[in-house]
This record gives structure tokens, C-alpha cells and sequence, in this order.
């Protein structure tokens, strides 16, 4: 059997397209979540911009380019804008669940569906049903499904009259806060904001856990289709000082990307 060493190993991908913004290349450095000490060791990785994708921990590592920047919201003090109010309230007919992280056909029909109708050219759009069961089940750290149903006659106080599954989140429980692996929801109820909605409800979450922050990966600045990040304040920005209070009102000229010619 080999054995893994105690010190995590580090490697740098070649350069890629970015998937963000036209013209740039992108590079990540990763090491592998795995052992006893995954856990721990996500918790700092993240604390260092890092995130997870099955059991590898990775970090933009592009050569000219600092336009990712780590997110994370200060749940104590967040307030819902006047619209998030009325997103809670649109869907005041949904119940979330919180379970072991253990994928479904229902969750990866659901699943296909967000794929085909917002990211047909993404580099998950040829995921199998299997390759979605890892990404689920293929964790060593403490992760968690959330299933968002309409809620049944007896939602209150049974499991077994919920609804249909509208929404679904992969979300990791780590010592400082809750951070979202990576969420879907129905494309044809596009009207309700489930996007809007899922964070709201891990802020709430993560303030009923005691934990201080939500964790939710990188903005890119320039990146029209991250924006809906800066609306969740106040947060945080690791910048290179470490993390930094966030002020949308206020230019931060340290963080536009280099332009690559």
C-alpha cells in the first residue's frame, strides 16, 4: 500500500482557455483532499483562496491575470436587500433538506436540465450519470446535499410529502463557515431567483451553525455572469494583504485583471 505523505504536494496545470474572459489563459495550482486530515486541511486551503472539486483543492494560479478573487460573506451582519426579501417570500413554498451527500437520478435529471439550458458549452455539460455520482459522493472532507422541493400537505412533519425537486446545492460544512461547492436548479422556474434564494438560505444556515462566514468562490472581475456575488454584502476579498472588507462604492485598483497581449 502507499503510503501519502503527512506535507501536501502541490502541481501547476498547463494553460488553458479561460472560461470567464475572452482572450485570457488560465492556470490552476491543486493538491489532493485525502486521509484523516482533509478536513483540516480544507479548512485552511479555503482560509488561502483555495477550492474543492471532488477531493482536489485548487487555486487560479494564471501568470498575468489576478481577476478571480475569493468571496465570502460575513453572516452575522448581512441584511437582505429590499428584491432578496422578495425572493425569500416568492419562495416561501419551497423546503431545503440537508442530507448526506448522496446523488439520485432525480438529482441529475434536474441536473441535466440546468446544463442543457445555461451551460451547453461548459466543460461539465458531458457529464454522465456517473461522473455526476462522483462529484457528489467523491468527497473526504464534511459535505452535504441540499434538496429544495415544493412543499407537500405535510412538509412540516414528514420527509415523504415534499414536492418536486426545484433546486440543489453541494455544499461542504467547515470550521469557520459553509462554503457552496456548486448549486442547479429548474432553468423553467428561471422566475423565482433560486440562485438568489440558495445563498440566502445557507447564510441562514451558517448563522444557525454558529459559523462566521459563507464561502462562495471566486468573483472574476469582468465577468458579467459572476457579478450576482457582489450583491451579498458586507464580505470579504482575500486580497494580497489577506481578506479585506469589501466596499462595492469604492474603486479597488489592485484588483483588475492584466490584460494578456
Amino acid at each position: 500500500m502507499t503510503a501519502h505523505p503527512q506535507t501536501p504536494q502541490f502541481f501547476l496545470t498547463s494553460p488553458s482557455a479561460c472560461p470567464y474572459l475572452p482572450g485570457q489563459l488560465e492556470r490552476k495550482v491543486f493538491t489532493h483532499l485525502i486521509g484523516a486530515r482533509a478536513s483540516d486541511l480544507l479548512d485552511l486551503l479555503t482560509q488561502g483562496g483555495f477550492r474543492r472539486s471532488q477531493n482536489i483543492a485548487y487555486r487560479p494560479a494564471c501568470e498575468r491575470c489576478r481577476a478571480c478573487i475569493s468571496v465570502r460573506i460575513l453572516v452575522d451582519e448581512f441584511e437582505p436587500t429590499k428584491s432578496m426579501r422578495r425572493s425569500l417570500a416568492t419562495n416561501s413554498d419551497l423546503i431545503g433538506r440537508m442530507g448526506e451527500p448522496e446523488p439520485t437520478s432525480e438529482q441529475y435529471a434536474l441536473f441535466r436540465r440546468y446544463l442543457e439550458a445555461r451551460h451547453t458549452r461548459g466543460g461539465m455539460s458531458e457529464m454522465s450519470v456517473l461522473d455526476y455520482a462522483m462529484m457528489v459522493e467523491d468527497s473526504q472532507v464534511d459535505t452535504r446535499v441540499i434538496q429544495y422541493r415544493r412543499k407537500g400537505p405535510d412538509s412540516r412533519f414528514t420527509n415523504r410529502s415534499d414536492g418536486d425537486l426545484v433546486a440543489v446545492a453541494l455544499t461542504d460544512v467547515m470550521g469557520d463557515g459553509l462554503s457552496m461547492v456548486y448549486s442547479f436548479f429548474e432553468p423553467a422556474e428561471h422566475h423565482r431567483g433560486l440562485g438568489t434564494y440558495m445563498i440566502l438560505d445557507h447564510i441562514r444556515r451558517a448563522r444557525e451553525l454558529g459559523l462566521p462566514y459563507l464561502y462562495l468562490g471566486y468573483w472574476v472581475r469582468g465577468s458579467r455572469k459572476m457579478d450576482y456575488k457582489i450583491r451579498f454584502q458586507p464580505q470579504e476579498h482575500l486580497m494580497a494583504r489577506g481578506w479585506e472588507r469589501y466596499d462595492a462604492s469604492v474603486p479597488h485598483p489592485t484588483e483588475p485583471p492584466t490584460t494578456v497581449t
